[in-house]
């Protein structure tokens, strides 16, 4: 079955890619390599061939500074989208599991290079626009 990703993960992607459009796009991706197939990850297809994940190169301008805002307001946004699982950055993971607060990530990839964002099953076809100042969202 081909690959495909969530609704809400294009948008998001898209979105990015429409307000930061000169980004670096390095570490962008949403399909795992080898290396996501071999555990549980968000970026592996599940049995329709949806991909949950996405992740944003950190350098969306000269400086990498911008990135951790752009994290801070997926995360903000995750309060109330519930399309939206965890997202990871810098060492830091915001979940459900304490209302989206930060709290260090002990994973083995801290996510310095890129923003990584996983998406619930409610995300497949939704794909209606965030609401993320950075990426035109009202506050």
């Amino acid at each position: 079955m081909k690959p495909w990703l969530c609704a809400a993960g294009v948008e998001l992607r898209d979105a990015v890619t429409t307000w930061y459009p000169d980004r670096r796009t390095t570490s962008d991706g949403w399909v795992g390599d080898a290396r996501h197939s071999a555990r549980k990850s968000d970026h592996n297809p599940d049995s329709t061939g949806c991909v949950r994940a996405i992740d944003i190169d950190s350098r969306l301008d000269s400086s990498e500074g911008l990135s951790v805002y752009l994290a801070d307001q997926i995360r903000i946004c995750a309060k109330t989208d519930k399309r939206i699982s965890y997202v990871i950055h810098n060492g830091m993971i915001a979940s459900k599991i304490l209302n989206f607060k930060w709290r260090k990530y002990s994973g083995f990839n801290k996510h310095t290079k890129h923003i990584h964002v996983s998406f619930n099953p409610s995300g497949d076809h939704d794909g209606k626009p965030f609401n993320i100042p950075l990426l035109g969202g009202k506050i």
